[in-house]
């Protein structure tokens, strides 16, 4: 999905791209997973994964000392490890490689600690517009 918006006081254009998992998670089984990546004025903004169930606790200090995940990804058939600054117990920051990584995708999979153990989100980002995505 694919929303426009505009700040009032700055005029600065937003475009806000959410792509829903394939999968719902075991602690919520009304809510899809979802990724939105935010451009503004036509520059990569940030990028967060929002699982809709309440996260682990941190497990790892960032470089300035703010709380982290470490969560494993797939990206077609390489898996890497990466450390997601955790936000308000919701949501965590994804970094600028692996959002790269998932506008040119096939598969791309996401497993991060529940409070009931791992939880793997499942996205079929092929049929994201990377045109559109780089139009914004």
């Amino acid at each position: 999905m694919e929303f426009h918006s505009e700040e009032k006081m700055t005029g600065a254009k937003k475009v806000r791209f959410e792509i829903l998992s394939d999968n719902y998670l075991r602690e919520d089984p009304d809510y899809k997973p979802r990724i939105q990546m935010v451009c503004t004025n036509g520059k990569y903004t940030a990028a967060d994964f929002n699982p809709g169930i309440r996260l682990g606790p941190p497990n790892r200090p960032g470089f300035w000392g703010q709380p982290q995940m470490e969560v494993m990804v797939r990206v077609d058939d390489a898996h890497s490890y990466h450390g997601w600054n955790w936000i308000r117990n919701r949501f965590l920051s994804m970094d600028k490689g692996t959002t790269r990584a998932l506008i040119g995708a096939h598969i791309f999979k996401v497993q991060i600690r529940g409070r009931k153990g791992p939880e793997i989100a499942e996205f079929s980002p092929a049929g994201l517009a990377s045109a559109r995505v780089k139009n914004a």
